[in-house]
């Protein structure tokens, strides 16, 4: 469990890296393009849930198959995902780029936000779409690595990309001249140098777009070269990018409920931003600055979580249901134990935690500030439900109840944090943004519970690719092995 996890916890660290990164380098350049990305991400994940059910479903088949020593098929899994996947995301990038103007003018903004931040989401998102196709490549490379076992190689991949965007994203954000880059000690010299050589003066939140899709393709390119080319995970060749309708058909199936699971969660976050959006923008950069603190808290959660989601569904590939229940068990009591004492750290000491990542120099920083620290102190209330929300997710996606895992998320979602946010910060709304960060808590402590006593019925422990030949050839069908596509 730790030896996959660790490099999960790390990959989940540097992947958020990249919307770090924006946000501390945003940060200088204005409070209202941090604004602008609390805005633009939720449409943005929109899009990317679409397709990323199927990523999950690709995870969860090659891990079973993984586990059953059926390495044929794993190789026709990975090949159809990721024709399927990378074919959706060059759809889903040209209709984004099409009508994301059209999406912002439906969020009901207060006359503050839509004259100063919602144009610079627009700049930032219709980047981000044409972007889509080489993100959901390396996802792909990512996932198949995760169901295979390998956790190692993506995090390694990764690392170089985010090196890479770290150094190009404050040069496309600012240029060279008054880029706090260059503010660094042993830097400034280079930055003059730079600066008299060229009259490049950054693109704002435009080149933060270009930096994170640049690297991210970069990374996609790498990724797809081991796994077709140099033997990395599951024994893929190029004769696996031709169409199998049987293997796409299971891609369909198990990756509908969690592309559901998705949706739902981003038309929430989608929800949650327009209602917060109502508020002044010192409270949305507050709201969007927080959110990404706390993804980056529940790190390791998430690398949990899909650790678990590996463990169970091998050993499930492998019959082995007890081993899977205790992997799941044991997932949850440590991301529990370590989001405790995250949520201890988080509540005394707010504000510092928030002002790593924002420059603290103008009023409108000082009031954004204070809100995050307050939105922190509440938020550290649902750490450790939420991680044991999340692991219990992983258990049920690695055993392949994708409709189990969509429901529980639902309910975290619908039925707890947006009307709770609802009632208690916009109608009637007797609490004003404090209601916002109450409601948000609310729904995953709710999540966390139920989902734990959904998974002691025990209901989630078979697999769901069937009876395998032991050759580590094809699943077997009622009259033998499925036969290879002509």
């Amino acid at each position: 469990m730790l030896a996959i996890a660790w490099p999960l916890v790390v990959f989940q660290l540097l992947n958020v890296a990249y919307n770090v990164t924006d946000t501390i380098w945003l940060g200088h350049y204005s409070a209202d393009a941090v604004g602008a990305l609390s805005i633009a991400w939720p449409l943005i994940f929109l899009f990317i849930s679409i397709a990323g059910g199927f990523n999950s479903a690709g995870a969860i088949l090659v891990a079973q198959y993984t586990g059953a020593d059926s390495e044929g098929s794993a190789g026709r899994v990975t090949g159809n995902q990721f024709i399927f996947v990378v074919g959706m995301a060059v759809v889903l990038g040209v209709v984004g780029y099409l009508l994301s103007d059209q999406l912002l003018a439906l969020l009901p903004s207060s006359p503050d936000t839509a004259a100063r931040i919602i144009p610079m989401a627009n700049d930032y998102m219709e980047v981000f779409y044409l972007g889509l196709p080489f993100l959901f490549a390396f996802f792909v490379f990512s996932t198949v690595m995760r169901g295979y076992g390998d956790t190692r190689t993506p995090m390694y991949v990764m690392a170089g990309s985010v090196g890479l965007n770290v150094i190009i994203d404050p040069i496309l954000i600012f240029g060279f001249a008054g880029n706090p880059l260059f503010a660094l000690p042993g830097l400034d010299a280079i930055g003059a140098t730079l600066a008299e050589l060229t009259s490049f003066s950054g693109l704002g939140i435009e080149g933060a777009a270009i930096a994170t899709v640049s690297t991210r393709g970069l990374g996609a390119v790498v990724g797809i070269g081991l796994l077709f080319f140099r033997g990395f995970g599951p024994d893929v060749r190029l004769e696996h990018l031709r169409p199998d309708l049987d293997v796409i058909r299971d891609l369909v199936d198990l990756g509908l409920p969690t592309t559901a699971e998705q949706s739902a969660a981003a038309l929430g976050m989608i929800t949650m931003t327009a209602m917060v959006s109502m508020f002044s923008p010192a409270v949305v950069a507050a709201y969007g600055l927080t959110n990404r603190i706390g993804t980056i808290v529940f790190l390791p959660s998430m690398g949990l979580g899909r650790a678990t989601n590996t463990m169970v569904g091998q050993n499930l590939g492998a019959e082995k249901p007890d081993r899977a229940e205790r992997a799941t068990w044991l997932a949850a009591k440590v991301a529990v134990g370590i989001l405790l004492i995250a949520a201890v750290v988080a509540f005394v000491f707010p504000k510092p935690i928030v002002g790593v990542f924002l420059s603290t120099g103008t009023e409108d920083a000082a009031i954004t500030l204070a809100f995050a620290a307050t939105y922190l102190q509440v938020r550290a209330f649902e750490f450790g439900f939420m991680g044991l929300f999340q692991v219990m997710l992983g258990a049920f996606r690695g055993a392949g109840n994708t409709r189990i895992a969509m429901v529980l998320s639902i309910i975290a979602l619908w039925l707890g944090r947006v009307p709770l946010v609802y009632l208690l910060a916009v109608d009637p709304g007797p609490l004003g943004p404090l209601g916002i960060w109450i409601g948000f808590a609310a729904g995953d402590i709710l999540g966390g519970i139920v989902a734990t006593l959904w998974f002691t019925r025990g209901t989630w422990k078979e697999a769901v690719i069937g009876e395998t030949d032991g050759t580590g050839g094809e699943p077997l069908t009622e009259d033998g092995p499925r036969p290879a596509p002509d």
